[in-house]
């Protein structure tokens, strides 16, 4: 749970996440929607996939990421079960 929301704590990085909310992007496609380096995405998208929240594919000379939807559930859902504001596995 710390990797995601390290992953998290950064906006470029949530951002990513939204834009991949709304379907599959390449990594070029990131790139160009923010004002960084491309080693700067590429750390940023490092740091997503070692959260899980994110997943590559590769196709051709491009790399293809989408949101790893089931991860961030199960992270949320186990962040609210802590706080206390979701009911418990079986129940």
């Amino acid at each position: 749970m710390d990797s995601v929301f390290e992953a998290l704590s950064h906006p470029i990085r949530r951002e990513i996440l939204e834009i991949l909310k709304r379907g599959s992007r390449t990594a070029g496609e990131l790139a160009d929607a923010f004002p960084v380096s491309k080693p700067t995405m590429s750390a940023h998208f490092a740091k997503l996939k070692a959260a899980n929240l994110i997943q590559a594919e590769q196709r051709g000379a491009s790399v293809v990421y989408s949101l790893n939807l089931s991860v961030l559930e199960e992270v949320l859902l186990g962040f609210m079960r802590r706080v206390g504001h979701a009911p418990r596995e079986g129940e």
